[in-house]
């Protein structure tokens, strides 16, 4: 078995910050395997194009075959499953994908790391992990006063997508009751960050405002989430890597509830001192604000993820504050959502 870790969909958003943070702070190797959908985008790793610990694959990870030959050619100490569709209005319009990528290819990949696992010496089974990327999308909402999500809140997916990645946690958690297979799961909050695709909230407001469009807000803004650097998280997925307990899950969350209006109002500021020029048209292309309001499809009230379970116990805490980290956000090269 190799000193190498391999990371499934490192082309995508989490998966390429988690790569970046990985080259820079850990010695083992890493193997990229990405797809190149429309969310993955190897400019996010120029970085690390060139470093003799990075090398890419590109690759499906439903071809059974094709994990088969990868995972005994390269021998990996571990697996990292960030591979996924993650968006909730490309689910509702498009469930196949969803249900292919994190249904399907999830059990392709855990059944070919199970067989790789089972032909291992029985020194490098004791070593080996499959750690499970995943969502608190899956436990549904919370209202104004319950406690944030924990590791024993009962699943209650709204989506196609959160329903997807509720069954792909399942399948893991099942592999490792019947078969033994050391796997560990973590369930993050919302995450923004550099490379962050920009039909998400903060790059699409940011773009936006800076290409002088207006803002496009879900229902009244009032839904909370709570948000999470995607640099803390990645520290967060690296801990439990390092020290979690074969069969938990984990929780990762920012501590930083925030509704969506007060996103948008955050930003704004932002803009207001970085980009005052092109903030000026967007705001003067709607309103006061730049706000436009959206109505596709009923936001829910409100979703929090505790921050990293006791069975750890304070291993991490949120290192950028949520303005500070807004600052570090490069955006894509796109043109802005409208």
């Amino acid at each position: 078995m190799e000193d190498l870790i391999l990371v499934t969909g490192g082309a995508g958003f989490i998966g390429s910050n988690f790569i970046l943070q990985w080259i820079a702070s850990e010695p083992a190797r890493i193997l990229n395997l990405d797809k190149l959908t429309y969310a993955g985008n190897l400019n996010n790793l120029r970085a690390v194009e060139s470093h003799p610990r990075y090398r890419f694959e590109r690759g499906d990870i439903v071809d059974r075959e094709f994990l088969r030959n990868l995972l005994g050619r390269e021998q990996p100490r571990a697996i990292v499953h960030f591979a996924a569709e993650s968006h909730v209005d490309r689910s509702i319009h498009g469930p196949d994908d969803f249900v292919r990528t994190n249904v399907n290819g999830t059990f392709s990949l855990i059944e070919e790391a199970r067989a790789y696992w089972l032909a291992l010496p029985e020194v490098d089974r004791a070593g080996f992990r499959f750690l499970h990327v995943s969502t608190d999308e899956v436990y549904g909402s919370l209202g104004p006063n319950d406690p944030a999500f924990s590791e024993t809140t009962p699943y209650r997916p709204n989506s196609p997508y959160s329903a997807s990645k509720a069954a792909s946690d399942h399948l893991v958690r099942a592999c490792h009751h019947t078969y033994n297979l050391p796997v560990l799961t973590t369930n993050c909050s919302n995450n923004y960050g550099p490379h962050q695709f920009p039909e998400k909230l903060i790059p699409l407001m940011i773009l936006n405002a800076c290409a002088g469009k207006p803002l496009p807000v879900y229902g009244d803004g009032k839904n909370v989430r709570d948000w999470l650097y995607v640099e803390d998280h990645c520290r967060a997925i690296r801990t439990v890597l390092s020290q979690g307990r074969v069969g938990e899950t984990y929780n990762i969350g920012g501590r930083s509830e925030k509704r969506n209006l007060e996103i948008v109002g955050a930003v704004c500021d932002l803009l207001d001192e970085l980009r005052p020029n092109d903030w000026t048209r967007a705001k003067s292309s709607t309103n006061s604000t730049g706000v436009r309001w959206r109505h596709l499809r009923a936001a829910s009230a409100r979703r929090s993820a505790g921050i990293l379970n006791t069975k750890i116990g304070s291993v991490m805490s949120p290192a950028a504050a949520i303005a500070n980290g807004w600052r570090n956000i490069t955006p894509p090269s796109s043109e802005p959502v409208s």
